[in-house]
């Protein structure tokens, strides 16, 4: 891997942009875990909705699609050419992968000032929860081999001994000018603990030198049916560099109700980089849904913003066009669009979950 050209990323002046700034692409991983989707027929039908999200996201950007091997790939061509989509925006990266959710396991992109990029490869744990993420572990460094781009790879000493720091895409949510949102409950909780020991003063300074975050606000818990353990990009998204969308539950009665209180208590109480209030945008919550008994984290939240449009995940519920209303209004310089993702949430994760952007 490159020699890193200091001794962490903000020392060498990089930091990691907004995903509204421009991208060169977005990363995605072919969707194959079938246990996953372990419905009859909705890994098959999560494929065709991977293939509508394609569709809008080569109309402002390239597409580099994670695929196992050659059958996978054919596939995949084979499923967006009946479906009319553009594929000479499409790459097709030959890295087997466990799952489909690069958010957490590719690496997290920088940029500086004179354009230059690199790359944080975070240590991934599979959510310190799934035994099955070997695959998953290496793409990151997988990707800063083949880019070579300058890599930093996270670590400190923990008990004694060095230690590769944890940390998924999905825990942090930045405003590209040194703001960063994130949970206690996925990154300090000793439940699916990340990186048991290490605290959260050692915590905000890694992110400060790796990720450029100058401000840290934590939130509480997430949502409910999350197996990440309080993912922030199911709750709370920057929308611009003072605006976040933050999830709220109007029913009493549902678990999140509380949860959610009280993180927009946080939010208030918050101010950016700058020390100035955030301006804050209520989101409404779908109806809660539930697979075999499961309570699904289904949450408008998850939202992914590419070059060319704000894609939005749907639930067939009436709270979706409140929800693409109000996220309208925050982006009147792209259009946003509703993408079904009622089979998707089966999977624990919708549209920012499997996506990774690429800054230009």
């Amino acid at each position: 891997m490159t020699t890193p050209l200091a001794a962490s990323p903000a020392a060498a002046g990089f930091r990691m942009p907004a995903e509204w700034e421009r991208h060169a692409a977005t990363w995605l991983a072919w969707p194959h875990e079938r246990t996953d989707w372990p419905a009859p027929g909705k890994l098959e039908a999560v494929r065709w909705v991977y293939v509508e999200i394609i569709r809008y996201l080569v109309r402002g950007e390239r597409v580099r699609l994670l695929v196992n091997d050659g059958r996978a790939e054919r596939q995949a061509r084979r499923m967006l050419d009946r479906s009319g989509v553009d594929t000479s925006a499409v790459e097709f990266w030959h890295i087997p992968t466990d799952r489909s959710w690069t958010r957490d396991y590719c690496p997290l992109w920088l940029r500086r000032a004179d354009g230059a990029r690199a790359l944080v490869a975070w240590r991934f744990t599979g959510w310190a929860r799934y035994a099955n993420h070997r695959r998953d572990a290496a793409v990151a460094k997988s990707i800063a081999a083949r880019t070579a781009l300058p890599c930093w790879t996270p670590s400190t000493t923990l008990r004694g001994r060095r230690h590769h720091v944890v940390l998924e895409g999905g825990a942090v949510e930045v405003n590209g000018r040194g703001t960063l949102l994130t949970t206690e409950q996925c990154l300090l909780s000793p439940e699916q603990a990340r990186n048991p020991g290490l605290g959260r003063a050692r915590l905000e300074r890694l992110l400060g030198r790796f990720l450029g975050a100058t401000t840290i606000v934590w939130l509480g818990a997430g949502i409910a049916g999350d197996d990440t353990h309080g993912h922030v990009d199911d709750l709370a998204r920057f929308t611009d560099a003072r605006t976040v969308a933050i999830a709220v539950a109007d029913e009493r009665a549902d678990e999140n109700y509380p949860v959610l209180r009280e993180n927009l208590r946080r939010l208030r109480a918050s101010t950016d980089q700058a020390g100035r209030p955030l301006r804050i945008v209520e989101l409404p919550s779908p109806a809660p849904r539930y697979f075999d008994g499961q309570r699904l984290p289904a949450s408008y939240a998850n939202f992914y913003i590419a070059n060319a449009a704000v894609l939005v995940p749907t639930f067939d519920d009436p709270n979706d066009r409140h929800a693409l209303g109000i996220l309208a209004g925050c982006f009147p310089d792209r259009p946003v669009v509703g993408i079904h993702a009622s089979d998707l949430v089966l999977g624990l994760g919708t549209l920012h979950c499997l996506t990774q952007q690429e800054p230009a």
